[in-house]
Formats: C-alpha cells, sequence, structure tokens
C-alpha cells in the first residue's frame, strides 16, 4: 500500500462516498411508493438513464478485469463490443417499442400474455437466476480487492467484508428504488470513467507519453490487435464468432434483462427511450476502448519498472493504482473501483426484487393495500441481500478462472432460454403446450453444456467461445418448436 494511502484512509474515502449516497437516497426515496421504486413514476430524464447505464453495463467487472485480459485477449473484445451495438439496435427498434405498447412494468409479463402463466414464470425465473449469478460475481470481484488492500489491515474476515458490501447497497435502495438508482448510476459511472481517465493519465506521465505516443504504443504493443480473420471457426477470438455472441449476449443481459430494461421503462415516453439506448450504445464503445486502452499501459508499466505481473491479472490494476502511483491515483481507483461496483449491484437488487413482487408475488395483479405491499418488497429486498451473500461465498471457494471470462461463460448457460423464447414469440405464431416450456428451458442448457464439453470430437475440432449462447438460445427455439402446434390466436 503506497505509505500516504492507508487503510483508514480509504475507509474514510468509502465512508464519504456513501454519506453523499445516502443524501441522494433521502431526497429520492422521499414519499416513495411502489410505482416510484418499480419505475420511477415513468419520469426518469433520458440522459440521465443514458449515462448510468454505462456504469450498469461496465461494472466491476469491466474496471478491474478487462484490463487485466488484455495480456490473454488482445483488443480482441471489441470485436464483441461492436456486436453489442448490433444487439442494441434490436433491442431499441423492436423490444423497447413492444414494451412501452404493453405499458410493462416486468418485461417477462410479455411471455405470460404471449404464451401463458408457465412460461412466463419460467423466463422470471431464469432471470433471477442469471441476475443473482452476474451480480454476486460482480460484487465478489470488488470484495476480494477491497478484502486484501483495505480490510485486511483491520482483520475483517471475506465473509465480514461481503456483509458490509451488501449493507451498503441495501441501505440506500430500499426505500427509493430505481427513482434512486437513476441519480446514484450517473455519479457512479462520472466516478469510474474519471477513475481510468486519470489513471491514464499518470501512467502516460510515468512513461513520458503523450496522447499521440499512448496511441501508438497500444498499436504497436503485442496487446494491440482488435480483429481476428486468420484462426478460422476453430479460433476462440474469430471475429464473426466474438461479433455474434456480443450481439446475442447484448440482447438478451440489455434487452431481455429486467435490470437494464427497467431504467429505460422509467423514462417518459419510447422516443425518450431510444434516445437513450443510442447515446448509451456511443459512450460504452468509446469507454470499452479506454478500459483496453488502460490495460496496454498498465503492461507496458509494469514491464518497464519491474513489477511483478499478480497471478490474478484481475489484480493488475488495483496493485498499480495502490501501491506504485500517487495516493491522488490510489484516491481515485478507490472511488471508481466502489462506484464501478454499485452501479450494477445496486440497480440488480432492485431488479431482482421488483421481478420477484411482480412476476411471483402478483403486486399488479393484488388488491392488497399499499402499505402491506411494501411490507412485503422490504422483506424481499432483505432476502435477495442475503441470497447475493451467500452466491458470493460459493464463488469465493470455486472460482479459479478471470472474472468477466466466467460471467459470460455463465450467461451463455442462464440466458439461453430467455434468448429462445423471446425468438419464438416475435418471429412464429405457433402456440406453445405451455406447461411443457419450463421443461425445454432445462433441457437446452443441459444439452448445451454437453455438446460444447464434447464440441472437438462432435464438430470437427471446433471449440465454442462466448457464442454458447446462440447455441442455447437456438436448441431452446427448436425445443419449443417441438411442442407447439400452428392453430393458434394472433401474436401479441
Amino acid at each position: 500500500m503506497n505509505n500516504q494511502l492507508t487503510p483508514e484512509i480509504i475507509v474514510g474515502i468509502i465512508a464519504a462516498y456513501f454519506a453523499l449516497l445516502m443524501v441522494i437516497s433521502y431526497f429520492t426515496g422521499k414519499k416513495a411508493d411502489n410505482t416510484d421504486f418499480f419505475v420511477a413514476g415513468r419520469q426518469s430524464p433520458w440522459y440521465l438513464v443514458a449515462f448510468g447505464m454505462v456504469g450498469a453495463s461496465l461494472s466491476g467487472v469491466t474496471f478491474i478485469s478487462v484490463p487485466g485480459w488484455v495480456e490473454a485477449s488482445q483488443f480482441s473484445y471489441m470485436q464483441m463490443v461492436f456486436g453489442y451495438l448490433l444487439g442494441y439496435l434490436v433491442i431499441a427498434t423492436v423490444l423497447m417499442p413492444m414494451y412501452y405498447r404493453m405499458n410493462l412494468t416486468s418485461i417477462y409479463t410479455y411471455l405470460e400474455e404471449r404464451f401463458g402463466v408457465s412460461s412466463y414464470k419460467t423466463g422470471a425465473g431464469f432471470f433471477l437466476l442469471s441476475r443473482t449469478v452476474q451480480a454476486s460475481f460482480r460484487l465478489y470481484l470488488v470484495a476480494i480487492v477491497l478484502q486484501q488492500f483495505v480490510m485486511n489491515a483491520f482483520g475483517i474476515p471475506f465473509w465480514g467484508t461481503i456483509l458490509i458490501t451488501i449493507f451498503l447497497i441495501w441501505i440506500y435502495t430500499f426505500q427509493g428504488g430505481i427513482k434512486t438508482i437513476v441519480v446514484t448510476d450517473t455519479l457512479q459511472t462520472f466516478c469510474m470513467l474519471a477513475a481510468v481517465t486519470l489513471t491514464l493519465i499518470a501512467i502516460g506521465g510515468k512513461l513520458d507519453l503523450s496522447f499521440g505516443d499512448i496511441l501508438t504504443t497500444v498499436n504497436e504493443s503485442q496487446y494491440g490487435q482488435t480483429f481476428f480473420f486468420e484462426g478460422g471457426w476453430s479460433d476462440p477470438k474469430n471475429f464473426f464468432k466474438q461479433f455474434l455472441a456480443g450481439a446475442s449476449i447484448a440482447i438478451v443481459m440489455t434487452g431481455l434483462d429486467q435490470d437494464m430494461m427497467q431504467k429505460n421503462l422509467s423514462c417518459k415516453n419510447i422516443g425518450d427511450a431510444q434516445k437513450n439506448m443510442f447515446w448509451f450504445s456511443v459512450i460504452l464503445v468509446f469507454a470499452n476502448l479506454l478500459f483496453l486502452t488502460l490495460g496496454v499501459l498498465l503492461y507496458s508499466y509494469a514491464n518497464q519498472v519491474g513489477i511483478d505481473i499478480p497471478e490474478k491479472r484481475d489484480l493488475l490494476y488495483p496493485t498499480i493504482a495502490l501501491q506504485h502511483l500517487s495516493p491522488t491515483i490510489g484516491i481515485v481507483f478507490i472511488l471508481g473501483l466502489i462506484a464501478a461496483a454499485y452501479s450494477s449491484a445496486d440497480s440488480a437488487l432492485t431488479a431482482l426484487t421488483t421481478s420477484f413482487c411482480v412476476d411471483f408475488l402478483g403486486f399488479e395483479k393484488s388488491d392488497a393495500p399499499e402499505e402491506e405491499k411494501k411490507q412485503t418488497r422490504f422483506k424481499v429486498h432483505i432476502g435477495f441481500s442475503f441470497l447475493l451473500f451467500l452466491v458470493i461465498l460459493v464463488f469465493w471457494f470455486i472460482n479459479d478462472e478471470s472474472v468477466i471470462a466466467a460471467l459470460f461463460k455463465v450467461a451463455g448457460y442462464t440466458y439461453g432460454p430467455l434468448l429462445g423464447l423471446y425468438a419464438f414469440g416475435f418471429y412464429t405464431k405457433r402456440t406453445l403446450i405451455d406447461s411443457y416450456a419450463p421443461y425445454v428451458c432445462i433441457a437446452a442448457p443441459v444439452l448445451t453444456y454437453i455438446i460444447n464439453a464434447n464440441s472437438e470430437l462432435l464438430l470437427f475440432g471446433y471449440q465454442f467461445g462466448f457464442e454458447l449462447l446462440i447455441l442455447n438460445g437456438l436448441l431452446t427455439f427448436l425445443g419449443l418448436w417441438g411442442i407447439s402446434y400452428a392453430e393458434m390466436t394472433e401474436a401479441k
């Protein structure tokens, strides 16, 4: 640790940051009802939603893992980012107009109207599973950094670090929900991008590089290759595989994800929501370029001054920021790290609560008094907080790879059934035997796993990358076709 940046000072910085979040929560959460909690009264300014969604999309995973991932993957990650743009176009022109036309609070109620209750519960259930795992991965990554560089100095065990982390999220979201998060995510996105930019400037100064020199360094480095066509379909970094995987990941992890769509649904109208999606896409491309460029400079700086590269590459950025740069950069890094973690985790906790209350407890169909619903929502919020705590502990014991790779691998299995369900609903007019849908949606990921494990033998040496999600969605689609029939009323 930098001698001037003690654990006590870091704790003070975190405390001050959360004091600011509490102030925001107080003013945005006053007199908030369930509508404010779920969709902010549909009055959110689109520009705040757009900027805040960048932080929620990037999260602590991108903040730490992407710079460390450069060594193994170079700039190939940008191939997926370009694929995201295609996915966001589909979201803005196909999914969001439907969500607004149906005036949805939970996006999974579409499945009930299109197919029936079993499909609806299945889709919502896969979201709860997917988002719980994702949020846990993201908080885990931040927790291990805080543990190593801060909490160990106070003798706090890892489980205590997790507990504190989740409690802080819960305390500023339980009242205002999405109404609070639209504002706090904007602040947190700013802190995250400011941290990366200032770190880039600091390392560039240490290496005596101008802006043009930084671009030249990236271009000439062993990590600078962006497009990969030579290896063919057997190469996990193949452009077409990553581009298509990026498009499908964007559709399911943004367009079919209650967490990300809940912010869009809080905008006043579809026009504002589409403007939000356009500007969010543009900012996200440049933000990812920023993170990858930082990764190249981190490795260049470490090699030049003789810093040992951590075995866990996710710890490269925190190691250099906290131990080898100025205290100012260390402070900025801590703020960026906390902002990155909480900009995704806070909205995830709110979205999990929303989905469970609407999709499984039937809030929108219930005649129960508002105060009773509010108390139930409060208990659900606590329940999901505790669930995240347990899942992070499990991940602490089993994880042995880069978190970002693990995140997308899990997404391939858990989001695939959602992709298949919505694709079948939009692009066919067939009616499902609704009660069979859960079996198809469980069988598809299992079959995907078996195919992936034996792909080299079955598919002449082919190895799946992140496009595993497409395979899972396709298997779900085919399975749904097998339990459907042509005589149906017009799709809604």
